[in-house]
């Protein structure tokens, strides 16, 4: 049977981009290697009773556009919020802003009045710095280097809404594109534990620290979420994340959408340059005019190609995007809820978001083991309880925990204990990546987690009915996602707009006819958007 489009990868931008393919009338097959829907955005029940999401868990960065275009509330996706974030203290302090924003006020005058006050100026000036970006998340990148017209009135564009901005919110703009995340916050806060939550949103899923260049855009990036129109809102979806998915799967299969599980692809099939179609594993061919990737560049074009039939500096290119996985997860089943020592108690500081993150200082420290090769020894966990606001997520009077870690770095340097005579030597050792040095370290890495937390919450060791620890191989293994890393390459500057994933191809195309790229790998990036999958649809639709 032939398709007018076959989309691989079931996660949700390849689902998004299906279901609005589908929408437009075209015949669409999707693809998805594992037996769930949802890539990195899925829920399973690893344990009986108790469901995780798995990778991804909160979501704020949904295109509303894409809410109401695929009806996804008619589907089943419910979005519920995520009360602000608390972040314990070694001291026994704490901070614990919310979603009110005078009690936020009031709590961090608690700290420092001079905060308070700024926090007000902070908070306007990130709201026009979004508004600023926003629209770019659903623009196709211009290409600077092409004489077309519609891109560089893209740019024009872009050139007269920066002039039309305050002059002090253009200098905000370039410092948010220029500055690291703590050098950008130490403008506006003298808390520390306040920057270093603050800063946190700069390194999420990208290896640098929040002392390092580039990491206030991530933060700009990471602002621009919305729910119901709340802006930089997050939330949690009822069901976990796999619901979301789910919805936007049961959007394209209304529209008229194929979509097959169990079906790991082996290779794109190509014809004179053209892509055809794609044949599976186990050898089972489907054809199309189009076809639509949405998994990471790597896979695309280094395993599912021959790289003969690409462009040599296209290919280096591919080779030169940097991925470098930097985070781990832990997910818990717990046998009630933990007891913070700051703040005794199941109190509502346990609805929302709780941060690990006492100063900027244990942030950059975080860093600093990543940079030679070793997990986090004292991690920045971002740490979230769904249970407490969707109860159909564990038995009654339990709960699931999920642990968002940095850093873990992908390219783990061997340590000693191996049982070969150059790990015991400190001098001898080979520090060189091993692939399986993480299935040796998994459990170490998990059992620093939990220290971690403990320090902070003791009851949590007695609490924990099982645990599931992922490394960045285990994301890679398990998920498809190259070296671990949860955007399908980082956000940096070199890698974002009209670069990413390639210089010459962030236009969702490719080199191949026929072949077009509709992941997180392309503009505008990671996190649970759905813009990348919209973006290429239109861009195949001729919109």
């Amino acid at each position: 049977m032939k398709y007018d489009a076959i989309v691989i990868g079931g996660g949700h931008n390849g689902l998004t981009c299906a279901a609005y393919l589908a929408r437009a009338g075209r015949r669409v097959l999707a693809l998805e290697r594992r037996h769930v829907l949802g890539g990195a955005a899925v829920t399973e029940e690893i344990v009986p009773g108790f469901k995780y999401s798995v990778c991804s868990y909160v979501v704020s960065l949904l295109r509303p556009e894409i809410i109401r275009d695929l009806d996804l509330p008619r589907h089943g996706m419910e979005l519920l919020p995520l009360d602000g974030t608390f972040t314990p203290m070694p001291g026994g302090d704490y901070l614990w802003r919310v979603n009110d924003h005078e009690k936020t006020r009031r709590e961090i005058a608690r700290h420092s009045r001079l905060d308070a006050e700024a926090y007000d100026e902070y908070g306007r000036a990130m709201v026009e710095m979004g508004r600023f970006a926003k629209p770019i998340l659903a623009m196709t990148p211009p290409d600077p280097t092409r004489l077309d017209p519609r891109g560089l009135l893209d740019l024009l564009s872009l050139g007269t809404r920066f002039r039309a901005m305050r002059p002090h919110d253009r200098i905000n703009q370039v410092q948010l594109l220029t500055m690291s995340a703590a050098d950008f916050l130490d403008q506006w806060f003298e808390t520390d534990v306040l920057k270093a939550t603050m800063s946190a949103s700069g390194i999420i899923g990208t290896f640098l620290g929040v002392k390092s260049p580039g990491t206030a855009y991530v933060l700009l990036h990471h602002y621009m979420g919305e729910i119901d129109g709340s802006f930089r809102s997050w939330g949690l979806s009822r069901g976990g994340t796999g619901a979301v998915s789910n919805a936007i799967g049961d959007a394209a299969r209304r529209f008229g959408a194929e979509i097959r599980t169990n079906a790991p692809v082996g290779r794109i099939i190509t014809k004179n340059g053209r892509a055809t179609g794609v044949a599976l594993e186990n050898g089972d061919e489907f054809h199309a005019d189009t076809v639509v990737s949405s998994v990471d560049p790597r896979l695309t074009f280094q395993r599912w190609m021959d790289e003969k039939e690409l462009p040599p500096d296209f290919v280096e290119g591919v080779r030169r995007y940097k991925f470098r996985g930097s985070s781990g997860k832990v997910n818990l089943a717990l046998d009630g809820l933990p007891n913070f020592t700051c703040l005794p108690g199941a109190g509502p500081h346990l609805r929302g978001a709780i941060s690990i993150s006492p100063s900027v200082d244990y942030m950059e420290r975080a860093y600093d083991d990543a940079k030679y090769g070793r997990f986090s020894r004292r991690p920045y966990i971002d740490i979230v309880i769904p249970s407490l606001t969707d109860t159909s997520l564990a038995p009654p009077g339990k709960h699931v925990m999920s642990c968002f870690v940095q850093y873990a770095p992908y390219e783990l340097r061997r340590e000693p204990g191996a049982g070969s005579r150059e790990s015991e030597d400190p001098e001898r050792r080979d520090s060189s990546p091993t692939e399986f040095e993480w299935d040796r370290q998994r459990e170490a890495f998990g059992d620093t987690v939990i220290d971690t937390i403990a320090e902070y919450a003791p009851n949590i060791r007695d609490l924990i009915l099982h645990r599931q620890v992922l490394t960045p191989l285990d994301i890679e293994r398990d998920f498809g996602l190259a070296e671990g890393n949860i955007f399908q390459g980082e956000l940096t500057l070199e890698q974002l707009f009209f670069l990413r994933p390639v210089p010459g191809w962030a236009q969702y195309t490719t080199p191949v006819r026929g072949l077009y790229m509709c992941g997180s790998a392309t503009h505008p990036g990671g996190g649970i958007m759905g813009a990348p999958g919209k973006n290429a649809a239109e861009r195949i639709l001729g919109r």
